[in-house]
């Protein structure tokens, strides 16, 4: 990789340099894949994502509105950027996320529009989705039982979740993505029930490992490891096999042979997949995080109000970037680590106690 200063960077043509500076850090990793949280607001209440009588959240008008979230993402998508993922909280809800899509389509260089969401509204809302050009669709399911849906949840809906699942699959997404947080002594029974799903369906379930957010009380007794779940799933499927791993996957990938679907572990945890992470994130107040578990930010969206030219935005976000670390093992540890701190707790209680 060249070193480029910050204050010199520059978009260089692709025979000196094949990426944008501005996106690559000093570890090399070059960052194409953009999440922007449309967003602070949710329709439900998910036990291991916020408490149940929810976050504050930020005045209207301190949140990105529809045409700053635009300029930010024209400008990404300009130094190298080819997939943005919008999230939220429930991005479905924002009244105008027809138009955003709508328009991040017309992105010269943008490959992918994705969606990260609860699927409440997506029955509803996909046609019109498609139609403005949304490429691929994640959808938040943990349980297959309605009734503990609702108390993960806190909300009734799960009726409403599976419809937008198979309207999915009836409008040609393939595969439908479907995100499964696994908690121990919640839903880790309901394993090969989610695998099987994928026998008739061109689903692509993903184990997502119990992870720390603020104010959902995580617990590391509750924590299923990609290890365990995995072992558990070839007792009944000894046939599983592991698919080809991309440069930037985030999830290890599984396929029972003869299934139409597959299977993914998201091992943020136990393995973390820091070395190839390609991803920013810019929340609904346009803060820009180069790590989802980093306490970091950097405010796009007062630079943008203060009438910023698009080389200063390009300056401060290639030092967020120059800043990344090399993994997120100090927000958020690793569990070899966290196993190690713990028996060495137990060790100092016998000694002293």
């Amino acid at each position: 990789e060249l070193a480029v200063p910050v204050g010199q960077r520059q978009r260089l043509n692709e025979e000196v340099l094949p990426f944008s500076a501005f996106l690559t850090d000093n570890f090399g990793r070059r960052h194409s894949y953009l999440r922007i949280s449309l967003t602070e607001k949710c329709n439900l209440r998910c036990q291991y994502c916020m408490p149940e009588e929810g976050v504050k959240l930020t005045p209207r008008s301190q949140l990105l509105s529809t045409s700053e979230v635009l300029t930010v993402a024209q400008l990404f998508v300009r130094e190298g950027v080819e997939k943005i993922r919008l999230t939220g909280g429930e991005p479905l809800i924002r009244p105008d996320v027809l138009d955003i899509i709508t328009e991040l389509r017309k992105l010269e260089g943008l490959k992918t529009i994705a969606v990260t969401t609860n699927g409440m509204n997506l029955a509803r809302l996909l046609p019109k989705l498609k139609e403005a050009g949304l490429d691929l669709l994640n959808i938040s399911l943990d349980t297959l039982v309605p009734a503990k849906f609702e108390f993960i949840v806190r909300r009734k809906g799960f009726h409403k979740v599976m419809e937008g699942i198979d309207k999915a699959i009836e409008m040609g997404y393939n595969p439908v993505k479907v995100n499964c947080v696994v908690m121990r002594g919640l839903n880790e029974d309901e394993l090969l029930d989610f695998v099987a799903l994928t026998e008739k369906k061109p689903l692509e379930v993903r184990f997502i490992e119990y992870m720390p957010f603020d104010g959902n009380k995580w617990n590391f007794k509750k924590m299923v490891s990609y290890q365990e779940m995995l072992d558990r799933i070839r007792q009944q499927w000894p046939s599983l096999e592991q698919l080809p791993l991309g440069k930037t996957d985030t999830a290890k990938t599984f396929k029972v042979p003869g299934f139409q679907g597959q299977v993914g572990f998201i091992t943020s945890m136990s393995d973390q997949f820091c070395g190839s992470c390609n991803r920013l994130r810019i929340t609904a107040d346009g803060n820009l995080k180069v790590c989802l578990f980093g306490n970091t930010e950097v405010s796009l969206r007062d630079v943008l109000r203060s009438g910023a030219s698009d080389q200063e935005l390009l300056d401060i976000i290639g030092a967020a970037v120059g800043r990344k670390k090399k993994q997120h093992a100090g927000e958020c540890l690793n569990i070899s680590l966290y196993l190690l701190l713990l028996l060495y707790a137990f060790v100092l209680f016998y000694m002293y106690f």
